[in-house]
């Protein structure tokens, strides 16, 4: 199953060297207490390793006996494999891809309904006319729901550049301001 994960800049978690390449393998998966823990959710990743200038992000494939719980879309897992390392813009553009693939599941606290000032080089908003602001070299992801329905009808992934789009404005997803 895709999954996402995160590890401190070694590739340790919880005190485990993981191997970047190959499958890493446990005896059990409990989400609760053991087994190797990733998630649906890329943003859920930030949760468990929130400074993403000192973590680690990739996209993984979760196999073997498998265990989820109901506080997000963590899961345990017995076998895990690496499969490609994410920039902070790759993770949050899985992030967008997942909210389109499944709008109705529950939103992640790093997303904003209709109104996003950005935190900590992002900003993720959704709604039916979000609108999003940043600093210099921020990104910016926007997500327009249909009228009636949350389904994402329209994305919008920019970065504050000074060129395209200046700080401190507010721009919806068609990149208006």
């Amino acid at each position: 199953m895709k999954a996402f994960k995160g590890f401190h800049r070694d590739l340790t978690c919880l005190g485990y060297q993981f191997k970047e390449t190959g499958v890493n393998r446990t005896e059990k998966a409990n989400c609760r207490s053991n087994g190797f823990h990733c998630a649906e959710n890329p943003l859920d990743c930030l949760f468990y390793y929130p400074d993403w200038r000192k973590s680690v992000y990739y996209e993984v494939e979760a196999a073997g006996d498998l265990d989820e719980d109901e506080i997000d879309s963590k899961i345990s897992c017995t076998e895990i494999r690496l499969i490609r390392r994410l920039s902070l813009e790759q993770l949050l553009l899985e992030a967008a891809a997942y909210m389109v693939e499944h709008p109705e599941r529950r939103w992640n606290s790093r997303v904003n309904r209709e109104t996003c000032i950005s935190h900590d080089g992002f900003g993720v908003v959704r709604g039916k006319n979000p609108k999003a602001s940043g600093k210099d070299g921020d990104i910016l992801v926007i997500l327009k729901e249909e009228p009636d329905s949350p389904e994402i009808e329209e994305i919008a992934f920019l970065k504050i550049d000074r060129k395209e789009y200046d700080p401190d404005r507010y721009y919806d997803v068609y990149g208006n301001c």
